[in-house]
């Protein structure tokens, strides 16, 4: 995350859960983590932004109080979405996995971007609502 106090937040979490020694910590936006010359990973978990840019939604609520950059991605919101997928797809190793979360509404969207990228496995999960939120796929090995 670029945010120091949700990285802290992440990290106090996994003390909690005791996996914190099994997980690398970087405090920075995604795309600079994942440049594939500096290292490789086995798993990569996101929750980028991904509401429209003008999703009526962002103007209620507590939403208004998060910082638009952490929610909005474009006009339809798949931008972040379909630059981390690319960027994942160098980033990861081979059998490698990424977990996607995104709007209820995207996973058709998510499922077209991982398959165009040649990712494996594709398979979407909803939450407790039932709404599909969840998408996730391994790298080709």
């Amino acid at each position: 995350d670029r945010s120091a106090a949700a990285v802290q937040t992440a990290r106090q979490n996994a003390r909690t859960h005791k996996v914190e020694h099994r997980i690398d910590w970087f405090c920075r936006d995604w795309d600079a983590a994942l440049v594939p010359d500096r290292q490789t990973f086995d798993l990569i978990v996101s929750n980028p932004p991904y509401v429209a840019e003008q999703d009526p939604h962002l103007t209620q609520g507590d939403v208004r109080r998060e910082p638009r950059t952490a929610l909005a991605a474009g006009a339809q919101g798949l931008d972040a979405l379909a630059r981390l997928i690319q960027d994942a797809a160098r980033a990861l190793k081979a059998g490698g996995w990424l977990f996607l979360e995104h709007g209820a509404g995207q996973s058709a969207a998510v499922h077209a971007l991982l398959n165009k990228l040649n990712f494996k496995g594709v398979a979407t999960w909803s939450d407790l609502a039932g709404l599909e939120r969840v998408t996730g796929a391994h790298k080709a090995g």
